[in-house]
């Protein structure tokens, strides 16, 4: 389930989209709520993204995904 930006907390590893009317477009790595603005979790750098929704990221789900859909 998809929460509000305005409620994403500090500390924790998030997947993060921009839903609009063409549907739900999320990142593909999870990201944490730096002092300002957004931080890749794997690599530290920042994301220069304006996300709308957040959800607990769940790398089992990622993974998942990945070997279904591999290209």
């Amino acid at each position: 389930m998809w929460n509000p930006i305005a409620s994403a907390p500090s500390g924790r590893d998030l997947e993060l989209a921009v839903i609009d009317n063409d549907g739900v477009h999320a990142l593909v790595f999870p990201c944490e709520k730096a002092p300002v603005g957004w931080k890749n979790v794997a690599t530290g750098a920042r994301v220069d993204i304006r996300p709308t929704h957040w959800r607990v990221w769940n790398p089992e789900e990622h993974q998942l995904g990945f070997l279904q859909n591999p290209h």
